[in-house]
């Protein structure tokens, strides 16, 4: 597996071609082979009926934290399988995921994420998740 030569802005530069990212606010705070920090600000419009942030905007942070943290080590992946775990409601003023390379492969990328919710200077975990991701043969992030 070779790692991006600058992970933070071939991940950032990925980001800003995801028009739901953009659409999400979703910004990537750091990146390096194997590890990768985004984050994204409360949305009303991103709430569910009790105003915490909707379980598949919670799927979706960590499916694109786990994606990005493949993407440095492994290039271009596909996720294949993930799951969520919701600890608590996602209730903040800001959502961090903060995913990590488990296990790197030729064709498949193990990760695990954390998402926190957090509300001036405490935060919260809210919920963890895991992706399975596949390799796209012959192309570079």
């Amino acid at each position: 597996m070779n790692s991006l030569p600058d992970p933070l802005a071939q991940i950032r530069a990925i980001n800003q071609t995801a028009a739901f990212n953009r659409w999400c606010g979703i910004e990537v705070i750091s990146a390096e082979p194997g590890q990768v920090e985004i984050a994204m600000p409360w949305r009303a419009e991103a709430g569910q009926y009790s105003g915490f942030l909707h379980a598949g905007l919670v799927g979706a942070l960590i499916d694109t934290a786990c994606g990005f943290a493949a993407a440095t080590v492994a290039g271009r992946v596909l996720a294949s399988h993930y799951s969520v775990n919701c600890l608590r409601p996602a209730v903040g003023e800001r959502f961090i995921a903060r995913a990590r390379v488990v296990k790197p492969g030729k064709s498949q990328v193990f990760t695990a994420c954390e998402l926190y919710a957090r509300t001036g200077d405490t935060e919260k975990l809210v919920a963890t998740g895991e992706t399975l991701l596949s390799v796209v043969a012959g192309e570079a992030a």
